[in-house]
């Protein structure tokens, strides 16, 4: 089963309102073409869910700067103060989660789960608005898993059934992301046919993999700009 789409048509999928869950980490693993082509198609309203909230022109954090995102679910915003700026005024609505958390509600999401415990911030403002449970006398929080409408991904390398290979730290959130969306879309720099990646470098199975779109890769020169 070939997945092997254009850039266009898998943006389609994409809507104004759609949750959008985004592998990668300070910029580094984000789908550079994919996230072009969003700001591109004009969608708005989203529901961000990635690591942070990326740099002003870089990654991810361009979605944030052009105000296309309604909501945000980060582990933190430092590195875009465009983030902070529109969270104090009131025109994006942030939810900070441990990135630890963070990380493994997602990975909740993508497998299924009720959700996870934790006992990151069960003292603190974390704990706000959240259900606890004692566990052999200790307290835990209850955080909820999270999934997305569509997940986008960015690999090194993938075949035409979706199965991918990540670059070294570019690897990150890429794997978890790609499991807890309802649509996953990866982009890969290089698509390979079936059978040609071997098996014991594949870190994410097509199985999770609905669309895959060859990356144009990014001018970080423009990107800084």
């Amino acid at each position: 089963m070939k997945k092997v789409r254009s850039v266009e048509e898998a943006i389609r999928y994409i809507k104004s309102g759609s949750s959008l869950m985004v592998g990668g980490f300070g910029g580094i693993g984000n789908p550079p073409t994919l996230i072009k082509a969003i700001l591109e198609s004009g969608v708005d309203e989203l529901t961000l869910i990635c690591n942070d909230a990326g740099f002003p022109h870089i990654g991810v954090g361009q979605i944030i700067t052009e105000g296309r995102a309604a909501r945000l679910i980060a582990s933190h915003i430092g590195s875009n103060p465009n983030a902070g700026k529109f969270m104090h005024e009131d025109k994006l609505d942030i939810e900070f989660s441990p990135q630890g958390t963070l990380v493994e509600r997602i990975r909740a999401g993508g497998v299924g789960l009720g959700g996870i415990l934790t006992d990151i911030g069960v003292n603190g403002l974390v704990a706000e608005g959240k259900e606890k449970v004692v566990v052999d006398g200790k307290a835990f929080l209850i955080e909820t898993p999270l999934t997305a409408d569509i997940s986008i991904v960015y690999a090194k390398k993938a075949d035409e059934f979706g199965n991918l290979i990540f670059d070294k730290s570019a690897r990150n959130t890429n794997p978890l992301v790609a499991m807890a969306g309802t649509i996953t879309i990866a982009e890969a720099e290089e698509i390979v046919p079936v059978g040609e990646l071997n098996p014991e470098e594949i870190v994410t199975p097509g199985a999770f993999v609905d669309i895959v779109v060859k990356s144009e890769g990014v001018n970080w020169a423009w990107a800084w700009e």
